[in-house]
């Protein structure tokens, strides 16, 4: 809009400028004769509908962006400073005298990160002792933890140079000291002290490593799905959890959980109620932290995209503002690991271990009439067998958890992992990087075969024979879980009794049926092995010969089973701990030996070294101990001194093993089926102890309704897995995978995305969900 010249009025002089071009003159914007304002304005077609810019209201945050960098656009009419980054980069002064220390380090061309927080991006290498730390944040929400900075300020070493921009033509490199980008003339020299030829360093068009544009094989990469731009997700159930210090562990399991639907409404839908009864002390009541932490995650409240000023102010500004969504789980944490000696503490924890830690406390707080945890209960038929009698005996056990093997004899890339092991040696031998990463791929059915084939069992005593056999053990369901729990063992021990994980990859099903492993009890032609259990071997008898033949007795032996107590370690669990399962537990193998663990977590000496008491600490004798066994149709004394030890009281032993016939490995099972025994008084369990014999066996038939099951179809779909980095359940890092309205999402502590390339063949515990029939 012409305006007459400034000596004529003192009127303001504009100039209207769309952000669409209709010029119809051919003056010169430039000349003195008229002076200019800017208004910018957005015109809508066909209907011209314009509105003023700046405007941040009514624009989606991205049309903003989009009209200020068209404003602030280089044009012919626009006169602008030369960009700051444009001019030339000045040579650093250490360049010519940077000391390098002679420390042997050297560099891989590939697979880097963060020696303080294993970041892998914006990764800068020193230049004088050879450490690769992370850089600053970035307004993209990029960048890292300021390491580098922090190295710089405690060692004084000014160069450092960005790992992925090293190319024939030079790299980009930061002086500290200089606070600026500057330029090494030695930069070759200086890079080949760390073993980097800047020859065989490339960089395509977009700016991507050459090793950037193959796949990804590093698992802390393909896990959490590094180098893809994940969209943020918002609103209820996409909210992140904070890390307060590798408890990832934690946040990946509570995802998981509050995923499901019955979790969601014990909890969540109760929460009124939970609040309004809640104790004078709310932070000791379980009930009230699972509903707080459960409306923290499904409100919605803490999980809000950020407003479109404040992400336009990020963006104009290059800086990155960290936003407060998400929650912290600190007094949730505080509670549920009080006495705990592993989840009190700040070091990482096996997720499979804190969920049955979980379900642990679920089954101990129950909420409403309908206990949450229910879901995830099964009960598992075993069939041992003696080899030599071919007599069998089925039990069964409660769990919560289906744990199939890795059976590496299946890879079926085993070419490939044979001569990738030779390059490892290789390499390692003459100091050169490592090759690329060849994982075992193992089929999921060969897993399964390897769960339901039949299992040796270490010392195996068989009652026909009354001695020492060769037993075996099957596996089958007596009932299917609601949602089926699944973990991929890949945790064991070396023969330094160091754990390791087996880095594999299982092509998990979407859809799983495992129908055929439904149990079928006692089959015709079977003979069932006669009821009488091995005898008592006493602990401190001097010539460790003194044995009691009891057709109800229980074996205490001065030798451990090891192979109880590794199993039980191969589930994460201490193995001082899984050493005193076993033995008060008396051998009995690791199931009973679990239970003993579940019972004892929170116990402060549950991880301590096992101390055998000595045999007149128990009893004032064994002629005293075992003379009353039987009396009065009591159960045996010393089945119920094992019970007590356990942390339940002596009349719902008593009670117990009256119900199962004195079975102590049912008692134990009749005693978790039924946790609200444990709050009825005294007088009424002391009726119970006058009870005789045949009123025993009337309750064994009617009283005992055995564990709450959901039994159904064996007809699964998966909907969530958590995947585990590192090389011990004690080290790396968790990140959780949730299926939700049709899409996956990663749950990585605060960071909720949609996931574009789920690593279903990586994870270690996997949830599957029955498909109705």
């Amino acid at each position: 809009q012409k305006v007459p010249g400034a000596s004529g009025g003192a009127l303001p002089k504009r100039r209207n400028a769309k952000l669409f071009l209709d010029l119809e003159t051919n003056s010169d914007l430039n000349s003195d004769d008229f002076e200019y304002e800017d208004e910018a304005k957005l015109v809508i077609f066909p209907d011209h509908y314009e509105i003023s810019l700046p405007n941040i209201e009514e624009l989606p945050a991205l049309v903003t962006i989009a009209c200020d960098a068209l404003l602030s656009a280089k044009s012919p009419y626009r006169k602008q400073e030369p960009d700051s980054w444009e001019e030339e980069l000045q040579a650093s002064k250490h360049a010519k005298a940077l000391v390098q220390l002679d420390n042997g380090v050297r560099i891989p061309p590939s697979g880097w990160k963060c020696s303080k927080c294993d970041l892998r991006e914006n990764l800068w290498l020193n230049l004088t002792d050879g450490s690769v730390l992370c850089g600053k944040w970035f307004f993209d929400g990029s960048g890292g933890n300021g390491h580098a900075m922090e190295h710089y300020k405690e060692t004084g070493y000014p160069l450092a140079v960005k790992l992925g921009t090293i190319t024939p033509d030079g790299a980009d490199v930061y002086s500290f000291d200089e606070e600026e980008p500057v330029l090494d003339p030695h930069i070759a020299k200086h890079l080949a002290h760390f073993g980097i030829d800047m020859l065989q360093m490339q960089v395509t068009e977009n700016g991507l490593r050459d090793n950037d544009i193959k796949p990804r094989v590093s698992e802390w990469e393909v896990i959490q799905e590094a180098g893809v731009k994940l969209k943020p997700m918002y609103g209820p159930g996409y909210t992140g959890m904070k890390n307060l210090g590798n408890s990832c562990y934690l946040n990946a399991v509570m995802q998981a959980i509050f995923s499901i639907p019955e979790f969601q409404r014990a909890y969540v839908g109760n929460l009124p109620r939970i609040f309004d009864y809640s104790p004078l002390d709310p932070t000791q009541d379980f009930n009230t932290q699972m509903a707080k932490l459960g409306h923290g995650l499904l409100s919605g409240q803490y999980s809000k995209p950020p407003m479109k000023s404040e992400l336009i102010e990020q963006v104009m500004k290059e800086e990155h503002k960290p936003q407060h969504n998400g929650i912290s789980p600190r007094m949730f944490k505080a509670f549920i690991s009080k006495g705990h000696p592993e989840f009190s503490s700040n070091r990482q924890q096996d997720a499979q271990e804190f969920f049955l830690h979980l379900i642990n406390l679920v089954e101990r707080n129950p909420v409403g009439s309908e206990n949450p945890s229910d879901v995830f209960r099964f009960l598992v038929e075993e069939r041992t067998q003696c080899c030599q009698s071919r007599k069998v005996r089925y039990t069964e056990r409660v769990d919560y958890i289906m744990q199939l093997p890795v059976a590496m004899e299946a890879a079926t890339n085993k070419d490939e992992l044979i001569a990738y092991e030779l390059k490892r040696r290789e390499a390692e031998a003459a100091r050169r990087p490592p090759p690329e990463l060849v994982r075992a791929k193992i089929p999921f059915s060969a897993c399964l075969q390897a769960f339901s084939e039949p299992n040796n069992v270490e010392d195996f005593w068989s009652s026909a024979l009354q001695a020492k056999s060769a037993g075996v053990k099957t596996s089958r369901f007596a009932s299917f879980p609601e949602y089926l729990v699944v973990q991929i063992k890949k945790f064991t021990f070396g023969l330094d009794w160091i754990p390791k994980k087996l880095d594999v990859s299982v092509d998990m099903p979407d859809f799983l049926d495992i129908s055929h492993l439904r149990a079928k009890g006692l089959q015709p032609g079977e003979e069932e092995l006669p009821d009488i259990a091995p005898p008592i071997v006493i602990p401190d008898d001097p010539k460790g010969i003194y044995c009691h033949s009891l057709s109800r007795s229980f074996l205490v032996a001065l030798d451990i089973d090891e192979s109880s107590v590794m199993q039980l370690a191969e589930m994460g669990f201490p193995l001082e701990a899984c050493r005193k399962a076993v033995y008060y537990t008396g051998n009995l193998g690791a199931e009973v030996a679990f239970n003993w663990i579940i019972a004892h977590m929170e116990e402060p000496d549950f991880a301590e070294p096992l101390v055998i008491p000595a045999f007149g600490e128990v009893a004032s004798s064994g002629a005293a101990a075992f003379g009353a066994v039987g009396l009065d149709n009591q159960p045996p004394e010393e089945m119920v001194a094992i019970i007590i030890s356990m942390g339940f009281q002596r009349n719902l032993a008593i009670r117990a093993l009256k119900a199962t016939n004195n079975n102590l490995e049912r008692a134990l099972e009749w005693i978790f089926s039924h946790p609200e025994l444990e709050e009825e008084s005294e007088p009424a369990l002391d009726m119970m102890d006058m009870e005789n014999n045949a009123n025993a066996n009337i309750l064994a038939e009617t009283g005992s309704e055995g564990p709450r099951v959901k039994d159904g179809s064996g007809k699964y779909e998966l909907f969530g897995f958590i995947s585990h980095m590192g090389t011990s359940t004690m080290s790396g890092h968790y990140v959780c995978h949730l299926k939700k309205e049709g899409r996956w999402v990663i749950y990585n502590d605060l960071r909720v995305c949609a996931s574009e390339r789920p690593p279903k063949d990586l994870g270690y515990i996997y949830f599957y969900h029955r498909i109705p029939s």
